[in-house]
């Protein structure tokens, strides 16, 4: 079966000077076709960072048909009991539209240091609140005794408005890879380059097959930085040396830069690798410029994206 291909819109730092410029880009979003808004997770930084939630919570008031998705939340940060009852209003009230992206955060993160959490205990927190979280869902009272969860009697009504939440998880690594095998319903990429992505993939794929589940072809997504312009552009700048602090490798080969057949080039080489959703992150200096690349994104990417892409092998 073809796998459908879609295009959503990321936001992290927050460019704009009003909570007006905010809607009005919503707004653009919107009307213009894109079909979810992703906002990416961060309790503690120096830049403006909406919080990614409440964040969601709103732009579902604002909008009736694009899909909320978290790009992806630290679990290990959070009592899962609130992020359980938070996701499930959203999607109440959005009529079935949540998306959640789940993960470890970064061990570069200012939260572990800040909240007195050690950065060797995230996997397991992770693990223990997915479990959870799956469980809160079903609307039942939950019983839950792990070493950094546990519940008794925890009930949160009403659950979710789709008969599962989706449940995207993040992150490259072995952990990563067995985390998506055993609670993922689609998975998410991070910095990672369309090789990179693919080698990922195949690895869930086989852990997948492993532990006896599926996880839907089309269900595999990776984030990509997008900007009409010039590679040496100044504002990208800050963009690159993030990365390359992150990552230790060259820019060059994640970032989308150029004009519309730059960047459907490289969502193309993510297709090939065996990514079907996308995240386009604008990156740009001010209000001005995110209404302006956001823009130029939905009449020149958008019309000109595949709809679908053939599917994929089978597992070796």
């Amino acid at each position: 079966m073809a796998r459908r291909i879609a295009a959503g819109i990321g936001l992290a730092e927050f460019p704009f000077e009003t909570a007006a410029g905010f809607w009005r880009w919503i707004d653009l979003c919107e009307a213009g076709g894109v079909d979810s808004f992703w906002q990416t997770d961060r309790l503690i930084s120096r830049a403006p960072i909406l919080e990614s939630l409440s964040t969601l919570a709103a732009v579902a008031g604002r909008t009736r048909r694009m899909k909320l998705g978290v790009n992806v939340l630290s679990l290990a940060l959070r009592d899962p009991v609130p992020v359980a009852k938070q996701c499930a209003s959203i999607d109440v009230l959005s009529e079935g539209r949540l998306l959640p992206g789940f993960g470890i955060g970064s061990p570069l993160g200012p939260e572990w240091t800040a909240l007195g959490i050690d950065t060797k205990t995230r996997g397991a927190r992770t693990d223990e609140a997915l479990a959870a979280l799956r469980l809160l869902w079903t609307g039942a009272p939950v019983d839950f005794a792990g070493k950094h969860v546990r519940l008794a009697g925890a009930q949160i009504l009403p659950r979710p408005v789709q008969a599962e939440l989706p449940m995207w998880i993040g992150g490259s690594s072995p952990g990563a890879i067995r985390r998506t095998a055993r609670f993922g319903t689609g998975w998410q990429a991070g910095a990672e380059t369309p090789e990179q992505a693919g080698a990922a993939i195949a690895a869930i794929r086989a852990a997948l097959a492993e532990a006896g589940r599926t996880i839907e072809e089309d269900h595999y997504g990776a984030g990509i930085p997008f900007r009409f312009g010039k590679a040496d552009d100044p504002v990208l700048a800050p963009a690159y040396a993030a990365y390359r602090t992150r990552t230790g490798r060259d820019p060059a080969g994640y970032f989308a830069i150029g004009d519309a057949a730059d960047i459907l080039a490289r969502i193309a080489a993510y297709v090939g690798a065996g990514v079907s959703k996308f995240i386009l992150r604008p990156v740009a200096s001010g209000e001005a410029e995110m209404l302006a690349q956001t823009r130029r994104l939905i009449e020149a990417v958008l019309p000109a994206l595949p709809t679908s892409a053939p599917p994929l092998p089978s597992p070796a």
